[in-house]
């Protein structure tokens, strides 16, 4: 049995890890930074490539806005262009990605894949 010491400890070990995934733990905040990583998109090509509704992107990317994972840029051409794309500091999130995507090919079932 742990003393409360020890559970205190652990806590505080693990609170790095549980304000980061708070920031970007949602299913829609994980599928926008990943699909940006590939560079500049507009809000219709996000929202064809992440299946989210319109209601919802928009919420999702102005919360990752206001994080400073992500920015908007406005092209006053007619028509009007909203693009999104990575700041620096969503674009250092690359190499989490990167071992995320490994881990999942080490431990997760094919088939697990294939169902979605």
């Amino acid at each position: 049995m742990s003393s409360p010491q020890t559970e205190s400890r652990d806590q505080n070990a693990a609170c790095p890890v549980i304000e980061s995934l708070e920031q970007i733990g949602s299913q829609w905040r994980l599928a926008v930074l990943h699909e940006l990583l590939a560079g500049e998109q507009r809000f219709n090509e996000l929202k064809r490539s992440t299946g989210a509704n319109a209601r919802t992107l928009s919420r999702v990317l102005d919360d990752l806005g206001e994080m400073g994972f992500v920015e908007r840029r406005i092209e006053e051409d007619a028509p009007i262009a909203t693009y999104y794309s990575l700041t620096s500091k969503g674009e250092s999130l690359e190499p989490v990605f990167d071992e995320i995507e490994c881990w999942a090919g080490s431990w997760l079932d094919d088939a697990e894949f294939e169902a979605r």
